[in-house]
This record gives C-alpha cells, sequence and structure tokens, in this order.
C-alpha cells in the first residue's frame, strides 16, 4: 500500500520507516525544505537508535522517499497520516491545534479521490470532529474518511515500540477505514499485536488517559521516595514490592528528579485544559503536574543541601542532560531546572552527555561542556547523575573519586549501590534511601 506521512519529525519519521520496513511505499512530506535535503542525503535530523540504518536501508530499497511537495506526496496514497507537533500554547496549556489544522486543509485541497486521512498527532478529544468539518468544507467533492490512531512510541525505544505494540488503536466508524487501517497494520496484527477500534473521541482520549496515567505513576513513586528517605525505607525495594503486584506493575516506578520529554508535560496539560471545557475536575492529574514541577526545582535544592547548604565558588559536574537516555531531547527535562537553581546559587557547572550537548547548548546558558564522564567529576565538589545513560551505569567509581576534590555522588537514578559508592571512596546521596547499605535483595541476590 502507499502511505503518505504529513511531517517528518520525531513520530512521522519513525512511524514512515517502520511502516516502509514492513513493505509499504512511504513518502515523508514535510515544509522545512533544510530537513528534506538533510534526509535526502541520508542526515537524521533526530537522534533516535537504530533509525538511521533503518532510514537507509528502505531508502535503497526505493520504499521511502521525501518531498516538501504536498500534491506529489499524496498522489494515489491508500491512507495520509498527519504526524506534526502539537505544542503546548503560551499562556493557557491548551494544544496548539493550528498545525494539525492546517495539514488537514492541505491534504484535502491536495487529493484528487477517496481518501483516508489519518490523525498521528496528540490531539484532544473532539479534534477529529474539527478536521472533518474542515476538510468537509475545502473538498465536498471528495469522500475524505478521517481516522484516528494515536502513537504511542517511547523516544528511545521508538523502533520497537512501533513493530512490536502493546496494541493499535484506530478510532473511526467507517468501515472502509477499518479496512485500510487493519490492511496497513496486518504485519503487526500477524504478530498477535491486538488492534483495538474504538469510536475517534474515545480513540484520541485514550492517549491522553495512557500517559496521565503514566505520568501519575511516576509522580507517585517520586513523592513516596521523599518519605522512604525520611522514615529510612529503601524506594528501591518498595518500588520492586509494589511492582511485583500484577494490578501494579513494575514499569514506571522508578523514583528519580521528574519526568519530562515531549509527551508527558504537554499531554496533562492538554487534558487539564479539555476537562476544564467540559467542567469535569481532574484533580489526581492537577496534582500530578503541580507536584512534578516543584519536584524538579527541589531536585537543584537537594545537590545544595548535599553539599552543606552552600555551593558559591563550588563546582558541580552533571553527568546526562536530556530528559531520558538514548535521545537528544532537551524538552522539560529535569536539568532545564535543576541547572538554574545551582547556577543562581553560584556554583561553577560542567556536564557531559552522550548525545544531548547540542541540543542542551540551545537551551542552557553557563555550563561547560565536558568530553566524558571522567572529565565531568575532575576537580569537582559534588558529580550529580540526572540521566540514566547506560555509558553511566559501570563507572570507575575508584578512578572519579581520585579525580575530585570533594568525593561526593548524587544519584539522582539511584543506579548505584550506596555501598558500592562508599566503598570506592565517593559519599554518595541517593533519591529515597534511608535504609543503609544495600537493599536486602541486593543481598539476597549477592
Amino acid at each position: 500500500m502507499k502511505i503518505t506521512m504529513i511531517g517528518s519529525g520525531y513520530v512521522g519519521l519513525v512511524s514512515g520507516t517502520c511502516f516502509s520496513d514492513f513493505g509499504h511505499e512511504v513518502v515523508c512530506v514535510d515544509k522545512d525544505e533544510a530537513k528534506i535535503a538533510a534526509l535526502k542525503d541520508g542526515r537524521i535530523p533526530i537522534y533516535e537508535p537504530g533509525l538511521d540504518a533503518l532510514v537507509a536501508s528502505n531508502v535503497r530499497a526505493g520504499r521511502l522517499s521525501f518531498t516538501t511537495d504536498i500534491k506529489a506526496g499524496v498522489a494515489g496514497a491508500d491512507a495520509v497520516f498527519i504526524a506534526v507537533g502539537t505544542p503546548s500554547r503560551r499562556g493557557d496549556g491548551h494544544a496548539d491545534l493550528s498545525y494539525v489544522f492546517a495539514a488537514a486543509r492541505e491534504v484535502a485541497e491536495a487529493v484528487t479521490g477517496p481518501t483516508v486521512l489519518v490523525n498521528k498527532s496528540t490531539v484532544p478529544v473532539g479534534t477529529g470532529d474539527k478536521v472533518e468539518a474542515i476538510v468537509g468544507e475545502a473538498r465536498p467533492d471528495i469522500a475524505i474518511a478521517v481516522v484516528s490512531n494515536p502513537e504511542f512510541l517511547r523516544e528511545g525505544a521508538a523502533i520497537e515500540d512501533f513493530k512490536r505494540p502493546d496494541r493499535i488503536v484506530v478510532g473511526t466508524d467507517d468501515i472502509g477505514a477499518q479496512n485500510v487501517m487493519r490492511e496497513l497494520y496486518r504485519p503487526l496484527y500477524l504478530n498477535r499485536s491486538p488492534i483495538l477500534f474504538t469510536g475517534r473521541r474515545t480513540a484520541e482520549l485514550i492517549k491522553y488517559a495512557a500517559n496521565a496515567f503514566l505520568a501519575t505513576k511516576i509522580t507517585f513513586i517520586n513523592e513516596l521516595a521523599d518519605l522512604a528517605e525520611k522514615a529510612g525505607a529503601d524506594i528501591k525495594d518498595v518500588s520492586r514490592g509494589i511492582g511485583l503486584d500484577n494490578r501494579i506493575g513494575a514499569k514506571f516506578l522508578h523514583a528519580g528528579p521528574g519526568y519530562g520529554g515531549s509527551c508527558f508535560p504537554k499531554d496533562t496539560l492538554a487534558l487539564l485544559r479539555t476537562a476544564e471545557e467540559y467542567d469535569v475536575p481532574l484533580r489526581i492529574v492537577d496534582a500530578t503536574v503541580a507536584a512534578n514541577d516543584l519536584r524538579k526545582v527541589a531536585m537543584g535544592h537537594k545537590i545544595i543541601t548535599a553539599l552543606g547548604g552552600d555551593v558559591k565558588g563550588k563546582r558541580i559536574g552533571l553527568l546526562g542532560l536530556t530528559f531520558k537516555p538514548n535521545t537528544d531531547d532537551m524538552r522539560d527535562a529535569p536539568s532545564l531546572s535543576i541547572v538554574p537553581v545551582l547556577r543562581d546559587a553560584g556554583a561553577e557547572i560542567v556536564a557531559y552527555d552522550p548525545e544531548g550537548h547540542e541540543t542542551a547548548k540551545a537551551v542552557l546558558d553557563g555550563i561547560g561542556f565536558k568530553d566524558n564522564a571522567l572529565a565531568a567529576a575532575e576537580g569537582a565538589d559534588a558529580l550529580v547523575i540526572i540521566t540514566e545513560w547506560d555509558a553511566f551505569r559501570a563507572l570507575d567509581l575508584r578512578r572519579i573519586a581520585a579525580t575530585m576534590r570533594n568525593p561526593l555522588l548524587v544519584d539522582l537514578r539511584n543506579i548505584y549501590a550506596p555501598d558500592d559508592a562508599e566503598r570506592a571512596g565517593l559519599s554518595y546521596v541517593g533519591i529515597g534511601r534511608g535504609a543503609s547499605g544495600d537493599s536486602s535483595l541486593e543481598q539476597a541476590k549477592g
């Protein structure tokens, strides 16, 4: 089948590339001429493990191509996907749908026959109805079936998520559109990935509900970590203990400095604004957003406290700046809140991130960037792990301690066992680790 992907950003490029890897013919359309030129030249504008090789192989096979010409891109397409950004609007937190509506209008004006128009962007409940009105007004002469097909891709694991999803959600009551979507996703259905067909508004709400629930789960364990720290418990054991309950599950129960990224912050805000429009209070989501914002700032103060309450003139090395590992994405990263707290308190800050230096330089001032973790630790009064990159999981702690001016490790991701750090000559501060020494489960494994 032929697929057109409007938007060649994270979702559009990953989705389009994976569809082409299934054997579909895919054209990715974008107005950004520099981006399309780079993609044609084999340069990938985002960092996602394995994406560069997958793009290259499907371009060579003739299944994947890129263009700025929307008319040529949609010609003969069995389905046209809208995968453009829906950022939070400044001031009110509503999802900015201007790019979605503009894309829908342009697609309607470009198509020459009946078309399935699939919204892949994350949008509030009722957006599909508005898109349907837009395309109906633009092209009353052509049947355009509007479908909601939300994405559930995790940055850093997006290819795996697309090819082996927990579920595929398709929102449409149009039988013809359902058949097209079944055929598009047939390779996944053969792998027993369930396809859930719902109404369009239901599909739109499923996406927001999923992200809000996961954000709440993260915030819950983060707040519980604060209690564990004060009460003398170990949050890692608490997380394991409740995660083994299959009604709860172990995922998204890792205490840390707060959630960030392109989805959870903007989607929780957009869900709150939608709920306000329907006069339905979402108190749990509201509290989650507020608690997460406070937590990221609090982590800066936690570092200051670990250094005795005064960091003026002290050197602090940061490991990891991106909101999570295996991405160069800095959107709403905890580091964006932590760094200003430290900088305003008078600290000298140096940092190392395996992939995020360039994106970090554009949004963070007053940081010296280093080429590796050891360089970030050299002469530092504290070394802080903010992002849990694999490259930080097996550091030579003795060498780290020896190169620091004050051997203090502040582990905001609980990568290391306190006893291991202390044996290497480091003072250790983690998250929610009020119990001294190794946890009971860690001891049992040993």
